[in-house]
C-alpha cells in the first residue's frame, strides 16, 4: 500500500513525533509513505517527499513540521479538487493520512464524503476544540509553556507588587488559559465561552489587596471578550481566511484594571511561544501512538475517520461527526474541583 500524508493548519508540538510513527508502523506492515509539503497547497501543486524511516530519525522531539504546513485548501480554488485527485492518481496514492485541525480535518471529511477520497484523520491542535477526540496532542505543551510563564511571573508580580494579565492563545476556546491558569494558581482567567466583567474582575483584585495578597496574575484568552462586547482586535480585522485578527485583549484589561483599581499593571503576550519547540513526554506518547492507529487505520482501508482518544484508550470516529464543531471548554466541569475565578 502506499500511503500519503500532509500536516495542515497551525504548526503544533507533536507533528514531527506522529509522522515519524506513521512511517514506522507503514514500514512494519511493507508500506510506502510520501509527505506532501505545506499541507494542501503542496498536494495541489504536486510537492513531495518520499519518506522513508531513516528520513524520520531524530523527529521525536523536534518542534514544527518537516513537512511545512499552511492555511487553505482544495475548496478555496475552483479546480483545487481536480488537482487533488489528479496528484494522488498520479502517486498512486492508495490512503491520505491528513494531521491538522478542525479546518484541514472539515476538508478531509468533505473529500472522503463527496469524492470518495480514501482519508484517515489526526486530531492536532494546541487549542484541545476537536469534537470527538477527549485531547489533541500539543495542547499538553502548550498548557505547560504558559504555567512556565505564569509560575516565572508571579516572583516579579510579588516583587512589585503588581498585576500581571498574561495573554494566551485561544480563539474560540478557554482550554490553554483555563488549565493554564489553575496549573500556575492564577487570581482569574477570561475565556472566550464566558464573556468578562471588568468590575467583576477589578473587584476580585482589591479583595486580594484587602487580604494582604498585593502581587495578582490574570490569564486571558486572546479570544475572551468583556460583557456586551464582540472580540477585542488590533489591525485588519479579519486576516486572508476570514478570521478575525485577534490581538490586544491583553493590553486592554491591563490598561482597564490599572484604572478601576489603581494598581499598577503590566501585560506579557506569549504568542507563539506556545506553538513553538519540543513537545513534552505526554504529547510525544500521544502523537506517537495516535500516528502509529493512523497507519493502521490506512492499511485496514479503514477510510473517512479519525483516531481519537476516548479515556485512555484509542479508537475511530467518523469525520463526519467532527465536521463544522467545535468542543468548547466548560467551566462547570470544574467548578466543583477547582478554585478558579472567571473576570
Amino acid at each position: 500500500m502506499k500511503i500519503g500524508i500532509l500536516t495542515g493548519g497551525g504548526d503544533c508540538p507533536g507533528l514531527n513525533a506522529v509522522i515519524r510513527a506513521v512511517v514506522r508502523r507503514a514500514d512494519q506492515q511493507g508500506d510506502e509513505v510520501i509527505g506532501f509539503l505545506d499541507a494542501w497547497q503542496g498536494l495541489m501543486e504536486n510537492r513531495s517527499m518520499p519518506l522513508p524511516p531513516s528520513a524520520t530519525r531524530g523527529l521525536l522531539t523536534r518542534g514544527g513540521t518537516i513537512l511545512g504546513t499552511t492555511r487553505g485548501g482544495p475548496y478555496d480554488t475552483p479546480e483545487g479538487v481536480s488537482k487533488v485527485q489528479e496528484v494522488l492518481a498520479a502517486h498512486e496514492i492508495d490512503s491520505l493520512i491528513v494531521v491538522g485541525g478542525n479546518g484541514s480535518l472539515s476538508v478531509a471529511a468533505r473529500l472522503h464524503g463527496e469524492f470518495n477520497v480514501a482519508v484517515v484523520g489526526v486530531p492536532k491542535t494546541i487549542d484541545n476544540d476537536i469534537v470527538g477526540t477527549d485531547r489533541s496532542f500539543g495542547f499538553a505543551t502548550a498548557v505547560q509553556v504558559a504555567t512556565d510563564a505564569i509560575d516565572r511571573l508571579h516572583s516579579t508580580a510579588e516583587s512589585h507588587d503588581r498585576i500581571l494579565v498574561v495573554e494566551v492563545m485561544g480563539r474560540h476556546t478557554g482550554w490553554i488559559a483555563a488549565y493554564s491558569a489553575m496549573a500556575g494558581g492564577a487570581a482569574a482567567v477570561l475565556i472566550p465561552e464566558r464573556p468578562y466583567s471588568l468590575e467583576r474582575l477589578a473587584d476580585i483584585i482589591r479583595q486580594r489587596h484587602l487580604a494582604g495578597r498585593y502581587a495578582s496574575i490574570v490569564v486571558a484568552a486572546e479570544g475572551a471578550v468583556a460583557e456586551g462586547h464582540e472580540a477585542e482586535q488590533l489591525g485588519m480585522p479579519h486576516d486572508k481566511f476570514g478570521h478575525v485578527a485577534l490581538g490586544g485583549v491583553g493590553a486592554t484589561v491591563t490598561a482597564q484594571l490599572e484604572q478601576l483599581t489603581g494598581f499598577e499593571a503590566r501585560v506579557v503576550v506569549l504568542g507563539y511561544l506556545q506553538r513553538g519547540g519540543t513537545p513534552n513526554a505526554y504529547d510525544r506518547v500521544l502523537a506517537t501512538t495516535m500516528g502509529a492507529a493512523a497507519a493502521d487505520a490506512a492499511h485496514e482501508s479503514r477510510f473517512g475517520n479519525m483516531i481519537a482518544l476516548k479515556g485512555s484508550r484509542l479508537g475511530l470516529v467518523p469525520l463526519s461527526e467532527c465536521l463544522g464543531k467545535t468542543k468548547y471548554f466548560d467551566p462547570a466541569e470544574f467548578s466543583h474541583v477547582a478554585t478558579l475565578q472567571y473576570g
